[in-house]
């Protein structure tokens, strides 16, 4: 199969008043779309992309309705790094950083480029990195008060924390079209580089082999899972026997919606999904606050609008109390 590489991150978050001032107030990310969990009616998923909404550039947060934080530990999503297009660009998010008191660790020489990481308020590990291909076509929120050359144009790189790389290596080559172009090993640990070439965003999957960590235990300000790319559904079909002879813990085939996905357990058990071309969006929605913001609902959950709304305002109201 012709895979695009990353389509989608999906994470963990408290609160998405909270999330939606960092990630579209300050990091100037699109949202693309307010819903629920189509698994979790109580639970908010938010879509922030590019302009276009296109794949690769989706980073989407779950509103998790507990208060268990995230503990650090490897077999997990470690980090997500966004792509930017100059080290100009770089350094206006430093001195953008610093106004608003964001803690970061400068501009730090990584492998053959770049990186400037910081976390997310609720601890996520975030990244920021120089786009393979700067002179690409790319479309960022226009209506952001970023300017366009130095705003955040997609998701760059996936950092995965195992205790096998070779294993998760071998998925990614084999079924995804990933290919090995580093070994770092002037790193705290071992680092296997991966990258897809087949879009613009030249997506990378950085394996960082850990034996020494526990194993994570996930909850808010972690990273969900990781959405792969196969923009045919034939494709999709190919993947899901590929599942099947391999026994995989899996999902089977969803249809959502927006797109047709399955979700499995890669060898070192991180949750990956496999999603489809986006079939259907609702049409855009500004607001300052994400309470403006009208909730979007698929056709099958339409009947259950009331009480999937009077669900959601309790929890709101529950937080607000607590």
């Amino acid at each position: 199969m012709k895979s695009l590489g990353i389509h989608h991150v999906s994470s963990l978050v408290a609160d998405i008043h909270v999330s939606f001032q960092f990630y579209h107030n300050l990091l100037g990310l699109k949202l693309l779309m307010k819903t629920v969990n189509q698994d979790d009616h109580t639970m908010y998923h938010l879509f922030f992309a590019d302009e276009e909404g296109r794949p690769g550039t989706e980073f989407t947060v779950f509103q998790i309705n507990t208060f268990k934080k995230n503990t650090f530990g490897t077999n997990a999503i470690d980090r997500a790094v966004f792509s930017v297009t100059s080290e100009d660009a770089l350094n206006y998010w430093l001195q953008r950083f610093d106004a608003h008191q964001i803690e970061h660790c400068g501009i730090e020489t990584y492998g053959h480029s770049k990186i400037i990481r910081f976390e997310d308020p609720d601890g996520m590990p975030l990244g920021l990195s120089l786009a393979s291909q700067p002179d690409g076509h790319f479309y960022p929120n226009h209506q952001s008060e970023i300017p366009l050359e130095h705003a955040l144009i997609g998701i760059h790189s996936v950092h995965l924390r195992v205790r096998y790389p070779k294993a998760t290596e071998k998925i990614l080559v084999e079924w995804f079209d990933f290919e090995r172009t580093e070994f770092l090993v002037d790193t705290p640990f071992p680092v296997t580089v991966l990258k897809n070439r087949h879009s613009e965003f030249q997506h990378e999957i950085h394996l960082i082999e850990d034996h020494v960590a526990p194993l994570e235990d996930q909850g808010i300000g972690g990273i969900h899972h990781l959405a792969l790319y196969a923009e045919d559904y034939s494709d999709l079909l190919a993947i899901n026997e590929k599942i099947i002879d391999k026994n995989f813990p899996n999902s089977g085939l969803h249809p959502r919606e927006f797109f047709d996905a399955i979700y499995f357990r890669e060898p070192n058990g991180i949750l990956f999904e496999v999603a489809s071309k986006i079939k259907k969006v609702p049409e855009p929605c500004s607001a300052d606050t994400i309470d403006e913001v009208p909730l979007y609902l698929p056709d099958f959950l339409q009947s259950k609008r009331d009480r999937i709304e009077k669900d959601l305002l309790a929890i709101d109201n529950y937080r607000r109390e607590s």
